[in-house]
């Protein structure tokens, strides 16, 4: 098949076909209408000698027109002077006899596939009015019209224009043909993508559990059945103890094998309508449903712990694991999913602090994990007055040539006691307490203006890219502390990106939409982070104009060795590039993965292999 009859395409309402096929169709036209002209040269009709050279030079001008890809004029033309050669054609000699009269439908039919509504409407109404002239001339005597005798010249005439109409009409239903095929191609890999981005919308791409979003569906649904039965639920939010550990120790891969191992032993020792879901991280949630018992639910409980605290193998280390637990339970605790979620991870820190490997149900004196968010909340307070904060910077490159085109800030407590603090350790309790608000504007002020020095100090034009807090949408004023940090750091807004998560989105309302599209019209770029963790939707990467998405690590990590993650991620990257949005696959750590995903047609990397999150002074002295 052409290339270029792969490209057709229907454009207001009309078949737009190749270069090559309107040239292929140009050029028939020359030919036979170098036939009629030989015949009438042979015969000694002056007129219709005349009429041919016009019509063979109208040709050549719309050939060159189609040459430059000019065909919006080329079709206009070629239909309406082939028209008006026919119709002087019939006036003057035969009439409504003349054999150029086939001509008119071939007219129509190519109108209809190649020209606009008001070209077709045109030559109709031209057409009919030509009839209506030719009878009036006829009735008043004006001109006798009668038919030339069949005979070769004729039969010449008529054939040349019925092979004209005929291969015309046939490279043009061939290459509608192929355009159908084409557009069922497509639509069958869009369907595909979406029946992809649909499952991985509710289920967590590591352990193929149910995630967030699908294990709240059923809480409620589970919820609804209790009332009729007025039996229980039970919540379980589960965390694996000293996970960072193994993690930071064996590694991410080892720490990956160990969740899908924990997620296979809880998938086993739960009843049939029971549900295990991932949260997200080493935590996990057990949907009991229709308990009978508080004893009925310890029994599955202490199965829980038995075979989680069986023995595993991880890099030739066998290694014992536990679960700290936390349970809250409908109706005593809450009759809805957030409330029941918020109690049961209470619970599990109350079991934490007991020394781990421990179960705990909710009850109303828990109090232990408030006083010490309230103490890590204070603790938060005095780190801004003290500027204890600072941030590292990991580059984003182009999967291509290896250039850093984009950097993301990164924020870090320099914990007087404890160290250098990552954010998972404090930005849940620092959205809880609205200090987020705070903690981003000075994170957009240092960003934007380590950006500025950088440049200074010779860095080419890079994104600094900004993490963004749900609570920094909905709570502090967003668009104004943007601005603000453009205009006292003299950053370009083009060269900012706000990275926002899926849930930031889900709620959709319209002060949400409002205010990105405000922050577009600002001129920075909007990405979504830890794409395809949350709730994954085509409709909201429209409707918010975002410009990258971020593919999580849980599904680069593992994409050699995972054909589910691989077709993920070969989803999202031809969906995204249909949208003409850019990606950035997370996480990379090896060269075989980084080849993979630029097989792949990903647009840019960010992970270890590349470089750790490092000071702005490490970061400065690696790009040089």
């Amino acid at each position: 098949m052409d290339a270029d009859v792969k490209k057709d395409e229907k454009v207001h309402g009309s078949y737009r076909p190749s270069v090559q096929r309107l040239t292929h169709i140009a050029d028939l036209l020359c030919i036979v209408l170098l036939v009629i002209g030989g015949r009438a040269v042979a015969l000694g009709g002056e007129l219709d000698i005349l009429l041919s050279t016009l019509g063979v030079v109208a040709a050549l001008v719309g050939r060159y027109l189609i040459q430059r890809e000019r065909t919006e004029l080329a079709v206009p033309l070629l239909l309406g002077v082939m028209m008006v050669l026919v119709s002087v054609s019939m006036v003057v000699n035969q009439g409504l006899y003349s054999g150029a009269l086939l001509s008119y439908p071939c007219l129509l039919i190519a109108a209809g596939m190649l020209a606009s509504r008001r070209v077709f409407l045109g030559l109709l109404v031209s057409m009919l009015g030509m009839v209506a002239l030719i009878t009036w001339i006829s009735l008043n005597g004006m001109h006798t019209y009668v038919a030339v005798p069949h005979g070769p010249g004729r039969m010449l005439v008529v054939s040349s224009l019925l092979v004209l109409g005929a291969v015309a009409m046939w490279l043009l239903a061939n290459d509608l043909h192929h355009a159908r095929e084409n557009l069922d191609h497509e639509i069958f890999q869009l369907e595909n993508s979406q029946a992809s981005l649909n499952y991985l919308a509710q289920h967590d791409p590591l352990t193929d559990l149910p995630n967030r979003s699908l294990i709240e569906e059923r809480v409620g649904n589970a919820i609804g059945r209790a009332r009729q039965s007025g039996k229980m639920v039970a919540l379980l939010f589960l965390d694996l103890d000293h996970f960072k550990i193994i993690n930071d120790s064996l590694g991410h891969i080892a720490g990956d094998q160990l969740l899908r191992e924990i997620a296979s032993r809880l998938k086993k020792v739960v009843r049939g309508g029971d549900t295990v879901s991932r949260q997200g991280g080493d935590e996990f949630l057990i949907v009991l449903a229709e308990v009978d018992s508080i004893d009925a639910m310890t029994a599955v409980l202490m199965r829980i712990q038995t075979l989680v605290a069986q023995p595993l193998t991880l890099q030739d280390m066998e290694l014992v694991v536990s679960l700290s637990i936390g349970i809250s339970v409908y109706p005593q605790d809450g009759d809805d999913f957030g409330t029941l979620l918020k109690k049961a991870d209470t619970a599990m820190y109350q079991a934490k602090s007991a020394g781990r490997n421990a179960y705990r149900l909710f009850s109303d004196e828990m109090s232990a994990d408030t006083y010490a968010r309230l103490g890590m909340e204070q603790d938060l307070r005095q780190a801004l007055v003290r500027n204890e904060f600072e941030l590292h910077y990991q580059p984003i490159v182009d999967m291509r040539d290896g250039r850093v085109v984009a950097v993301e800030a990164l924020l870090r407590w320099l914990h007087p006691e404890r160290g250098m603090v990552g954010p998972d350790a404090f930005i849940q309790v620092a959205e809880q307490s609205g200090l987020i608000v705070e903690m981003g504007i000075w994170v957009l002020q240092q960003a934007c203006q380590q950006m500025v020095i950088w440049q200074d100090e010779g860095l080419p034009e890079v994104l600094i890219s900004v993490n963004l807090s749900a609570v920094q949408m909905h709570r502090g004023d967003l668009e104004q502390s943007v601005r603000d940090a453009l205009q006292r750091t003299g950053l370009k807004a083009s060269l900012l990106e706000l990275e926002l998560t899926e849930s930031m989105l889900l709620h959709d309302s319209e002060a949400s939409i409002l205010l990105l599209q405000r922050l577009k019209q600002l001129g920075v770029k909007l990405a979504i982070d830890d794409f395809g963790t949350g709730y994954s939707n085509l409709s909201y990467l429209q409707r918010f104009q975002v410009d990258r998405l971020k593919i999580d690590r849980s599904f680069v990590q593992s994409i050699i060795s995972n054909e589910q993650n691989r077709a993920i991620v070969t989803a999202i990257i031809q969906m995204a590039h249909s949208l003409e949005l850019e990606t950035t696959a997370e996480g990379i750590e090896d060269e075989a993965t980084r080849q993979l995903l630029a097989a792949l047609g990903c647009d840019c990397g960010q992970g270890y292999l590349f470089s750790r999150p490092v000071s702005a002074s490490k970061f400065m002295a690696q790009v040089r």
